[in-house]
């Protein structure tokens, strides 16, 4: 089961003959309310799909980056209730780009699969990634997320071999997020020319759009893996720029805009590029 934002968005982007931009942001970062001015301005700095991250204590496959934004997030307050709640503020400018929540299972589990889903749906989110949910516990949570017409989507690896991928794509919707490097967000690099069998071997097994984070950080890797994959996600580098705006008393919201201006930028014209050289 799908939801149709996601769906209508790729469809769309295929018809252009070029991939998504994703953008991943950490819900209260720096706080809520600098959180919800980056995330109404995402879209129209590039954004064609979004990631909000829920804050947790134990973000295992999260570099530093991404820890130091979670840590700050909670600082603040931010919790699962309040990240639906930016969903709804979101949702009331903008009607049309897809939103995906990302994190780990012990929110969700504490707050209830049932209520969750409900109330995810309600405030408009329209998949969630699970990051410490293998495929054999997830029934629970994919009855619920389907039940309100919320996609679940699936983390594939360089280590998901033919024979685990079919687990791994049951009851995936959406699109699957193909995970380019071993280990955790922010530090390695993605390779396209590593990346690109990878995910034509998830494209074909799961039917659905791919899309490839955990090593992107600058403009001329995004639009490398823009030419092999369906979607390039930054996450790492985005948060990275509300912390040096912090350091420098800067516009954090600024400095996070102008950051995926450029990366979306490289991943739209990336495949013109590459039929012209």
């Amino acid at each position: 089961m799908t939801t149709s934002r996601i769906d209508q968005r790729f469809s769309a982007l295929k018809a252009e003959g070029r991939a998504a931009f994703v953008a991943y942001v950490m819900a209260g970062d720096p706080d809520a309310a600098k959180a919800l001015e980056i995330l109404k301005g995402l879209p129209a700095a590039g954004a064609d799909v979004i990631e909000l991250g829920f804050p947790f204590s134990d973000p295992m496959a999260e570099g530093p980056p991404i820890q130091r934004a979670a840590q700050r997030a909670l600082a603040g307050g931010m919790t699962l209730k309040k990240t639906l709640q930016l969903v709804r503020d979101f949702r009331a400018g903008d009607k049309d780009t897809p939103l995906i929540l990302m994190g780990y299972l012990n929110p969700v589990l504490i707050y209830g699969y049932d209520a969750f889903a409900a109330d995810a749906a309600a405030a408009g989110a329209d998949g969630l990634i699970i990051v410490d949910c293998p495929p054999e516990e997830a029934d629970p949570l994919a009855d619920a997320l389907e039940a309100n017409q919320v996609s679940l989507i699936r983390l594939a690896t360089p280590t998901t071999d033919d024979k685990r991928l079919p687990m791994v794509l049951k009851r995936t919707s959406g699109f699957v997020y193909y995970v380019s490097v071993a280990g955790v967000t922010g530090v390695k690099e993605a390779d396209a020319e590593a990346v690109a069998p990878a995910v034509a071997r998830i494209r074909a097994a799961s039917g659905l759009p791919v899309a490839v984070g955990f090593g992107i950080k600058t403009p001329e890797r995004a639009a490398a893996i823009a030419r092999v994959a369906d979607a390039a996600v930054v996450g790492s580098a985005l948060v990275e720029e509300v912390a040096q705006g912090l350091a420098g008393n800067e516009s954090v919201t600024e400095r996070v805009l102008s950051k995926v201006q450029s990366l979306a930028k490289a991943v739209r014209s990336a495949r013109a590029e590459s039929l012209t050289v």
